[in-house]
C-alpha cells in the first residue's frame, strides 16, 4: 500500500512538514521509522547477513571528554554492594556528549500561522510543544519509548567520505565547516555500486572520531569544549540534500560527525535538523564510531549490512546512546 513516504519530495504539500499519526500515538512516536515494516526488515536480514561478522558502532561513552555547548562529561562510579560482596556502577551522562540518536524531542521548527508563514513560536514533530516536553508528569509524547519498543533494524549503507577524500587528495579537519557535497555522496555511491532501497539507514563517515582519538591534542580538545562557536564538518545543508534524503527512502541518517550536517550552515534558513527531526520525524545519529565498520567494508568490498539499534526505553526521553551493531 502506498504511503506519504512514497510521494516524491516535489509533490509533497509541505516538504518541511510531514506529520503523521494522532498526538501521542505509536505512529507519531515512530516518525519515519514507520518505514521499517516487518517485510523490509526481513528482506534486509535475508540479503545482508551472510558471514556472521559483526561490529558495534558505539564510541567510548566517555568521549567527547571535552564536549561542546557546555554539555556534561560522562561520570562512571563503581560502588560496593553488601559490603563489597558485589559491586554496582552508577552512570551520569548526557547522551548528546558521545554516540547518540537525536530523538524527536531534541529539535524544533518555527510554528506556521494560518497564512502558512512562520511565526516566532516553535513546535516539535507533530506539533508537540515545549510545554508538553517539559511536563514530565503528564506527557511523554514523541519520547524515546516509541523507538525503544521496536528498536531500529534494517539495511545499513555506508558512504565512506573520509576514505574517498583521502584517495582524492582532499585534506580537511572535521573541526571546520568543511562540507560533504551532495555530488560527493552521489559519486561515492556510484563508485561503490550502491543502489538505495526504501528503509535504508544511511551512514556517512567523515573521520571525526579518528581525528579526535589520534590527532587532537589535549589543549585542542579543551579549546573545542570551551568554544562558544564550535565548527563541525558535515553534510551540505541544502534543499537538494533534503530532496535526495526523502526521495532515496532513508528511514534514518547517521555518521561520525558531531552534528551530521555542517555546522554552522552557510544558509541559516536551511538547517537539516529542523526538517529531519521536527518536520519528518527522522532519527539523526551523531558521533557513531565507524572506523572498524569502514575497515570491514573495505576488506569485503561491501558497503551494505544489517544494522540493529536499541535506544534506551525512557518515556519522554530526548536522545539515547545507539547500542548499535552492524552484521555482515
Amino acid at each position: 500500500m502506498a504511503s506519504i513516504y512514497d510521494t516524491p519530495y516535489d509533490s509533497l504539500p509541505d516538504p518541511e512538514r510531514v506529520w503523521l499519526g494522532t498526538p501521542g500515538s505509536r505512529e507519531e512516536g515512530l516518525g519515519k521509522l514507520a518505514i521499517l515494516t516487518p517485510d523490509i526488515v526481513a528482506k534486509a536480514a535475508s540479503s545482508e547477513i551472510r558471514t556472521g561478522r559483526r561490529v558495534t558502532l558505539n564510541w567510548d561513552l566517555r568521549k567527547l571528554e571535552n564536549a561542546g555547548l557546555g554539555r556534561q562529561p560522562c561520570e562512571h562510579k563503581i560502588v560496593p554492594l553488601l559490603g563489597g560482596v558485589a559491586y554496582d556502577d552508577v552512570y551520569t551522562f548526557n547522551p548528546q556528549q558521545s554516540s547518540q540518536w537525536d530523538g524527536l524531542r531534541h529539535f524544533s521548527q518555527p510554528k506556521k500561522g494560518t497564512d502558512g508563514k512562520n511565526v516566532e513560536d516553535r513546535v516539535f514533530y507533530g506539533g508537540t510543544t515545549a510545554a508538553e516536553i517539559l511536563d514530565r508528569e503528564h506527557s511523554d509524547r514523541i519520547g524515546l519509548q516509541h523507538w525503544a519498543k521496536e528498536g531500529i533494524a534494517g539495511r545499513g549503507v555506508l558512504l565512506d567520505y573520509a576514505s574517498w577524500a583521502e584517495k582524492k587528495g582532499i585534506q580537511y579537519s572535521t573541526f571546520t565547516t568543511h562540507e560533504i557535497r551532495l555530488s560527493d555522496l552521489e559519486e561515492i555511491a556510484k563508485e561503490c555500486n550502491i543502489t538505495f532501497q526504501k528503509g535504508d539507514v544511511l551512514f556517512v563517515r567523515i573521520g571525526m572520531t579518528k581525528e579526535w582519538d589520534s590527532k587532537m591534542t589535549t589543549a585542542q580538545k579543551e579549546a573545542y569544549g570551551a568554544s562558544t562557536n564550535p565548527q563541525h564538518a558535515g553534510v551540505e545543508a541544502s534543499e537538494a540534500v533534503l530532496r535526495w534524503i526523502w526521495d532515496s527512502g532513508f528511514s534514518a541518517v547517521a555518521g561520525d560527525a558531531i552534528s551530521w550536517e555542517v555546522y554552522p550552515p552557510k544558509d541559516p534558513d536551511v538547517f537539516l535538523h529542523r526538517v529531519l527531526l521536527a518536520g519528518w520525524g527522522m532519527p539523526i545519529g551523531e558521533m557513531f564510531d565507524l572506523e572498524a565498520l569502514s575497515d570491514i567494508c573495505r576488506e569485503l568490498q561491501r558497503w551494505t549490512f544489517f544494522v540493529t539499534s536499541a535506544p534506551l526505553n525512557m518515556p519522554g526521553g530526548v536522545s539515547s546512546p545507539p547500542n548499535c551493531m552492524a552484521i555482515f
